[in-house]
């Protein structure tokens, strides 16, 4: 990085990178509460397709992360950055106005293509001013703050919906992307200097893409972080489902999962404390491990009886507890090779974990019969991979 861009300090540059990753999760938990509304005004007749609310937008978010990699590396962080959020915020005025579900879904892959901006710029600025285990270790305490949003998003979410109907929603997305962009735009200079800039063209984007799939610690982070992902969407396709169906908690939804999200959030405090001195690759293992064990649990409680709800309670979140081991760390040891062209590393990492890590997701969440028992197994098997992956394999 030129020695004359300012950097921020660290606890505003740490919160700042928070406040736009925490807009990817606003986006999508906040929604969780308005599923059967959406259902009943949309899809009376198949519920379960109101889950393609969240996981279009997902899809969305990994097409145009293929995109807003390689132009930041061309045009510079912050009009990327920008253009992404004018687009956000046009997939969110789609949205509010739908009046038919393959509308609504069109909206959100709009709404989440444009979030693809923030999203990979957001970690190229870190990558273009740190690096290693600095770098994970600031991913971490950014994921710490980040995991507050995931906590209360249900919560207001539902408060925004009894006071204004859930169409209200998508204004609420317009303010926060205004809020934490334009921070961004004012604050944080540009960190990708005119000089360090590449032309956008295709064949430097395929030689570029071959070179970063030619690092095995790439390519197997990049596959892990597939898995992972797919596990986290299928919960998220099916929590508020499982709490209404299975356990009769509709109401209460919003605050176990605020719970849930704090208790889960501690996963990166611990990773800040100890992937400096263990190293990424055996906190990524102890992730994957812990949730073969708590997934198993469950799949053994579904077959025999029923799942209790205080065991599903603790697998949930130990499902974002994984989250907050794994994914930080999968990133940081993906860029680690791949510094000189960090936009379209970031990029090619971030659409191929996130497009295919819906398409596993979208599947789970499909087929909920009421139990958990169908998400269960589908994380045993996932986590079960993933582990095997990390100890035979990512060096």
């Amino acid at each position: 990085m030129s020695a004359a861009i300012r950097r921020l300090s660290r606890p505003e540059f740490i919160a700042l990178i928070a406040a736009n990753m925490a807009l990817t999760a606003f986006s999508i938990d906040s929604m969780l509460p308005a599923l059967p509304e959406i259902a009943q005004a949309l899809t009376p007749d198949a519920p379960n397709r109101a889950q393609l609310v969240l996981t279009s937008f997902v899809f969305g978010m990994g097409l145009g992360t293929l995109f807003t990699g390689p132009l930041s590396d061309s045009f510079g962080r912050k009009p990327v950055m920008f253009g992404g959020a004018i687009l956000y915020v046009i997939g969110a005025l789609l949205a509010a106005h739908a009046q038919s579900l393959d509308t609504m879904l069109a909206s959100r892959v709009v709404q989440g293509i444009g979030m693809a901006g923030p999203r990979v710029v957001t970690l190229a600025i870190v990558r273009d001013q740190y690096e290693g285990r600095t770098m994970a270790a600031i991913m971490s305490y950014a994921l710490m703050i980040f995991t507050l949003v995931p906590a209360v998003a249900p919560l207001l979410g539902s408060y925004i919906i009894a006071g204004f109907g859930w169409r209200a929603v998508f204004y609420s997305f317009i303010v926060f992307a205004f809020l934490a962009i334009g921070w961004l735009m004012v604050r944080q200079a540009e960190t990708l200097p005119k000089e360090a800039r590449r032309p956008f063209n295709p064949s430097a984007l395929v030689t570029a893409t071959k070179e970063c799939f030619g690092y095995k610690v790439f390519t197997l982070s990049t596959f892990l972080q597939i898995l992972s992902f797919g596990m986290l969407f299928g919960c998220l396709s099916s929590v508020q489902q499982i709490f209404e169906t299975s356990f009769d908690r509709a109401a209460s939804f919003p605050y176990w999962f605020a719970l849930i999200a704090l208790v889960a959030g501690s996963a990166s405090v611990l990773n800040a404390r100890l992937v400096v001195r263990v190293g990424m690759q055996r906190m990524i293992a102890a992730g994957f491990g812990m949730q073969i064990f708590f997934s198993v649990a469950v799949v053994l409680a579904g077959l025999s009886t029923s799942v209790p709800f205080p065991l599903y309670v603790i697998w949930t979140t130990s499902l974002f507890f994984m989250a907050g081991l794994v994914i930080g760390n999968l990133n940081a040891l993906a860029m680690e090779p791949v510094g000189h062209i960090a936009g379209l590393a970031a990029s090619v990492l971030g659409a191929v974990a996130t497009v295919l890590g819906a398409a596993i997701a979208a599947p789970i969440g499909l087929a909920f019969d009421g139990t958990p028992l169908p998400l269960a197994i589908a994380t045993t098997i996932l986590s079960t991979l993933g582990y095997a992956i990390v100890k035979r394999g990512l060096r």
